[in-house]
């Protein structure tokens, strides 16, 4: 069969930019080869998440748009990947019968047979079909859909949360991540990378899907995740961020191993012991969180950056705390959802902790990290939720406070949407007014807006090692038009809800370089209404559009981050590319010289 052409979109958040680069990966081992726009391509598959409507309706829409290219295209095959399609299962089909495959987020494994048949079903069904092959001419001929029988659907279902040893021997996802293609050329000059250590959640917090659509928490055997690290830093990679939906759940028993196939299985996420008791495992042959860390920072010395995303505030343990202060290259940032300020919302939520003890944290993480003489201060960002059911004026001026008292350096701030499937959807009533909502919302962005730019300027005059991630969006629009950024050929394209992240595409949220930095929301939110920590946001912008920079025109500007999350721009005089291509993907040295609204400005030391 002749190479096929797939066009990949990715909605949404850190953990689906990850499932699409592994998807990619084997697609592309098996000779499929991948386009830059929809238009060239053979195979649409779309990468979803149901975190946020935004981001849906963006999916629906270019189904909708797929309905017509079938009408010139009886061949194309769609695919609808990830969390919408674990959600709404075969009545997405009946919705949109365009569609030819279903595959849930834990079921990715089995897409390139999926693939595979649906290519070949539609090719046969085609030349059995005299007069169907030639294009068609209206809409109203789309082909007819396939039979139930020839739908190419793989769905968790409700073997989601089945026991851990029947889980273990019918676990195929982990093959997945180990295939994972690692070479020079996968990450490009970006020089970074993601690293899955969980996946699901046990959490079931009333207004979120992931724990129905991505399954229960499960934990990747540790051997795993450090050679996937070692192998990453052989290619180049400088810098690797932990994801999970509950990182600091992370938890192996090594007693408790289970081989299939000669592939250690992942296991089951058990209940968490201790809240920030070091001893709460003693005795027991586990690796922990902590373990983890310390196990990458000190076998894989060329990661020269070590973050992770998203940590839940309780029962984060000391011992954590302990590892990041002790380990130079763990980045001393810490992304910790509160959700709201208010008790009585925090139970509705059932979010599982109080504000008190949400600040009780953070107050223990600042202790243990605050170390004035090394001049490596914590910075922390958040979550809020907007007019979740039944907040009051007070509930909203409680969630005020808490930003006042946590000091973000940022914070996704986004208004509630009642998400099918949730609790929330199917007992609380969403009796916030939405014009109350934008309100709230705007308050809280303003205020957050301030204290960002404190934060900011608590850093002017310090030097800090800094990870460039490529030209700026100011340097990108100088360059060429937004929207044409392409990195490497690489053609993976992602859109969260408003602030997704890229590879070879401009979207809010990150650069266009490919780079995949870690300030995106937690691995299962995106909001799209909140201030992304996009370079320059609020900041002056030129007649295109492009963000003012204070260099002068002659300038290149680069954009980096710090190891607090914090964007620095660094104007390098004399447009010397050549400078600033050798400095892309490498931690240096600068000097903070300026603080704008949500980033820095730096010079090299």
């Amino acid at each position: 069969m002749p190479s096929k052409a797939v066009y990949l979109e990715t909605f949404g958040c850190q953990m689906n930019e990850l499932d699409s680069e592994l998807v990619s990966g084997q697609l592309r081992a098996l000779g499929y080869r991948f386009v830059a726009q929809p238009e060239q391509a053979d195979v649409l598959l779309y990468n979803t998440c149901s975190v946020r409507e935004h981001a849906e309706q963006k999916v629906w829409s270019r189904l909708g748009i797929d309905r017509l290219r079938k009408a010139e295209r009886p061949d194309l095959v769609v695919g609808v990947l990830g969390c919408m399609a674990e959600r709404d299962g075969e009545d997405l089909i009946r919705r949109m019968p365009q569609v030819d495959i279903l595959c849930g987020p834990g079921e990715l494994d089995k897409l390139p047979a999926l693939l595979d048949n649906a290519v070949r079903t539609r090719a046969s069904l085609l030349a059995d079909e005299p007069g169907a092959s030639p294009p068609l001419s209206s809409a109203s001929n789309v082909p007819p859909p396939l039979p139930p029988s020839a739908r190419q659907v793989a769905l968790q279902g409700s073997t989601s949360r089945r026991s851990a040893t029947l889980s273990a021997a019918q676990d195929t996802l982990e093959l997945l991540d180990l295939s994972r293609s690692v070479s020079p050329e996968s990450h490009g000059r970006t020089r970074s990378a993601y690293v899955r250590i969980t996946r699901g959640c046990n959490k079931f917090c009333t207004y979120c899907v992931v724990p129905f659509t991505r399954g229960a928490e499960v934990h990747r055997p540790p051997d795993h995740i450090v050679d996937e690290c070692k192998r990453l830093a052989d290619s180049g990679v400088v810098e690797v961020t932990l994801l999970g939906q509950t990182v600091n759940h992370y938890r192996f028993e090594h007693g408790s191993v289970v081989t299939v196939g000669g592939v250690t299985q992942p296991q089951k996420g058990r209940t968490y012991k201790g809240a920030h008791n070091r001893d709460a495992f003693a005795g027991e042959r586990v690796t922990t969180f902590a373990d983890l860390l310390r196990r990458i920072h000190d076998e894989a010395p060329a990661i020269e950056r070590l973050r992770f995303v998203t940590s839940y505030p309780r029962d984060f343990g000391d011992d954590v705390l302990e590892v990041i202060r002790d380990h130079p290259r763990i980045c001393r940032y810490l992304h910790v959802p509160a959700q709201t300020g208010s008790d009585r919302l925090l139970r509705a939520m059932n979010r599982g902790y109080t504000v008190g003890e949400y600040l009780e944290f953070l107050d223990r993480a600042r202790a243990h990290l605050h170390q004035p003489e090394i001049d490596r201060p914590l910075t922390v960002a958040g979550d809020i939720i907007v007019g979740f059911p039944s907040e009051t004026e007070e509930d909203h001026a409680a969630t005020a406070e808490l930003l006042r008292r946590a000091r973000y350096k940022n914070c996704f701030i986004f208004k509630y949407s009642a998400r099918p499937g949730t609790v929330a959807f199917e007992k609380l009533p969403d009796d916030v007014p939405e014009h109350v909502k934008r309100r709230r919302n705007g308050e809280l962005l303003a205020l957050q807006q301030e204290i960002s730019a404190e934060v900011g300027r608590e850093f002017v005059g310090r030097t800090a090692r800094v990870f460039v991630e490529g030209f700026s969006r100011l340097e990108h629009r100088r360059r060429r038009p937004v929207g044409a950024a392409r990195v490497n050929g690489d053609a993976l394209h992602s859109v969260g809800g408003g602030g997704g992240g890229v590879v070879g595409l401009t979207v809010m949220g990150k650069l266009s370089n490919g780079s995949l930095a870690s300030h995106t929301p937690s691995a299962c939110e995106m909001p799209p209404d909140g201030p992304l920590p996009e370079e320059g946001r609020g900041e002056p912008v030129d007649a295109e559009g492009a963000i003012a920079s204070s260099g002068e025109r002659g300038s290149v500007q680069l954009s980096a981050r710090t190891e607090g999350d914090l964007i620095v721009h660094i104007d390098l005089p004399g447009g010397d590319d050549a400078r600033a291509e050798s400095l892309i993907g490498r931690v240096i040295t600068v000097r903070l010289t300026d603080s704008r609204a949500m980033s820095l400005v730096g010079t090299l030391v």
